[in-house]
């Protein structure tokens, strides 16, 4: 006997699913479960789909597991009932296009695209639609269009997506193998005098109303990150620095140079107040991080480099702006 779900009083704008068993295939095999749960519940909150996960509500095989356990092949995913939003107003065409033209590679299996700054890479938390959604919309031939990695909202340049599950999952583990190479460019305040360095700061995430995220240097709590970072041009007030960051943690490149007393400029989450009203004033609006090149090898054994230009007002900024806050200060 198929399972019900229980008779609830559902809000204007949600519905609730009924439970459904999925059998995994080859195509699915390798995702995260809470990542497959979150295309298979799309509008459900992230913290309601963790809570699922831990109160047991989600099955593999009939068994509980973590959210970071990986599908495997064959497997079967109890996904329980469940109170979802209905799917809002489309993406308007105008922010789709624009995204469209933002393409910098595409292939039988991955998609490259410039990533702007004020755009988060997926809906979410007052969110109607990111990178991911405004693609798809745009390009609705593309069936299992998924982010192979993440950037902040405020960060600009490479954003690597994949076309195929396959694609995914091949990408997926020469990210945690450590095998893909991201170059950013930050502007920072001060004259960086240290040198190539490798900040080795181990980050902690706290979670604060509303569901934000500010993430601390943490010995105690905090998981092992590392960033290495070199002096690409100095401009006395300014440096701009080339960093390499070698793990993944939310927020990483940003709590690490502000760690090391030179905060990005524009960040006005971890950055120095003053030194923004000072940028601002002079023409930079926004957080001066650009994930500037992405290298990994392809399924073939072929080097595959991109690199995303620089946005017209962050070049601008180094042209003039500069120029302006150095004579003005």
């Amino acid at each position: 006997m198929q399972e019900k779900p229980p008779k609830a009083h559902n809000p204007a704008g949600t519905r609730v699913t009924r439970v459904r068993k999925v059998a995994i295939n080859d195509e699915r095999a390798g995702q995260r479960i809470d990542n497959f749960l979150r295309s298979e519940l799309p509008g459900v909150p992230k913290g309601r789909l963790y809570r699922l996960l831990r109160r047991g509500e989600v099955r593999v095989n009939g068994g509980r597991v973590k959210a970071e356990y990986r599908l495997v092949d064959g497997d079967e995913v109890r996904i329980p009932p469940a109170r979802i939003r209905a799917e809002g107003a489309p993406p308007s065409e105008k922010m789709a296009t624009d995204m469209l033209a933002r393409v910098l590679y595409e292939d039988k299996r991955i998609l490259v695209l410039n990533k702007p700054s004020g755009v988060a890479v997926h809906g979410g938390s007052g969110i109607s639609h990111g990178v991911i959604e405004l693609m798809r919309h745009a390009r609705p031939d593309l069936k299992d269009l998924a982010l192979v990695h993440r950037i902040d909202r405020e960060t600009s340049g490479c954003l690597v997506m994949s076309k195929r599950r396959s694609a995914l999952r091949d990408l997926h583990e020469r990210f945690r193998e450590g095998k893909v190479e991201k170059n950013y460019l930050a502007l920072v305040v001060g004259d960086w005098q240290l040198g190539e360095q490798l900040i080795d700061a181990p980050l902690h995430v706290q979670h604060r109303k509303h569901g934000e995220r500010h993430v601390v240097v943490s010995g105690k709590q905090g998981k092992s990150a590392q960033t290495r970072v070199s002096l690409s041009r100095t401009y006395g007030i300014y440096s701009l620095l080339l960093c390499a960051p070698l793990t993944g943690r939310t927020h990483q490149i940003r709590v690490h140079l502000d760690h090391a007393e030179h905060p990005i400029v524009g960040d006005e989450r971890y950055g120095d107040d003053d030194a923004n009203r000072k940028a601002k004033k002079f023409g930079l609006r926004r957080l001066f991080l650009h994930a500037q090149s992405i290298t990994f090898v392809d399924i073939k054994g072929n080097d595959l480099h991109f690199t995303a230009p620089l946005a017209a007002d962050l070049e601008r900024f180094l042209s003039v702006g500069i120029i302006e806050a150095r004579r003005r200060p």
